[in-house]
């Protein structure tokens, strides 16, 4: 997925009231714009970060500008939240994963369980129709180690539950966590900060919820599906 324009680089000044940001440009323009992440973005709102910048033209925006990346320990960390699905559908069609390749029809967004929607159903004549939940990853605490969630996530769990229900209906149901940062080589439930989601995910796990990470390539010129990581559960590496 490439950026176009390309992203322009600032600093960070704050990140407030969930949806925006103040930052400066590199010639000193002080801006506004939207935060396209609602999430508390754990680790990656220090005043002085450097930050890339998507840019809008449109009249029907009320900001300009939209923040994309920041710059934390040495790399670049993507914290759109917007940007996992489409990634994730590229991971998915390149065959990066191969477990959820080789379907012939990939929806989003269609209805499902207790008035949920699922990010994309893989659909197969020869094979039981596949559910995909998508979550975007970018928090670690520890050196190559991603975690996820980075607060509590209600919704998550709810998901996690309902993608039970369609294995047993005889479906396929898959997590696919998207790490939009370049320095992780493994992926982790983070108990701490969210015991009744991970309590979830082992008992999705345990019901034949499958569970993939995929790394990314994170760039000013664009983010594109790199590698398949480690799931690291209960401390062992998956």
């Amino acid at each position: 997925m490439q950026f176009d324009p390309p992203l322009i680089p600032a600093r960070l000044v704050s990140r407030y009231k969930r949806f925006l940001f103040d930052a400066v440009l590199e010639d000193g323009t002080e801006i506004t714009g939207s935060c396209p992440n609602t999430g508390s973005m754990r680790g990656l709102t220090t005043p002085g970060s450097r930050v890339f910048l998507s840019q809008h033209d449109s009249r029907t925006r009320k900001y300009r500008h939209m923040l994309e990346m920041v710059e934390v320990d040495d790399t670049l960390v993507g914290i759109n939240t917007g940007l996992p699905n489409r990634i994730a559908e590229e991971a998915i069609v390149s065959g990066l994963v191969p477990d959820l390749s080789g379907y012939a029809t990939i929806r989003r967004e269609q209805r499902y369980g207790l008035n949920s929607r699922i990010d994309m159903l893989l659909l197969d004549p020869a094979r039981p129709p596949a559910y995909v939940e998508v979550k975007n990853v970018h928090f670690t605490r520890t050196r190559k180690l991603a975690e996820f969630p980075d607060s509590v996530t209600q919704r998550g769990a709810k998901h996690l539950d309902e993608l039970g229900d369609m294995v047993e209906a005889g479906c396929r149901a898959a997590m696919l966590y998207v790490v939009q940062r370049n320095d992780c080589d493994r992926l982790r439930i983070c108990e701490d900060l969210d015991p009744a989601y991970a309590r979830a995910f082992r008992r999705a796990r345990m019901r034949g919820v499958e569970a993939y990470a995929v790394a990314c390539r994170v760039e000013p010129q664009g983010i594109w599906p790199d590698r398949v990581i480690a799931m690291d559960e209960d401390g062992q590496a998956v």
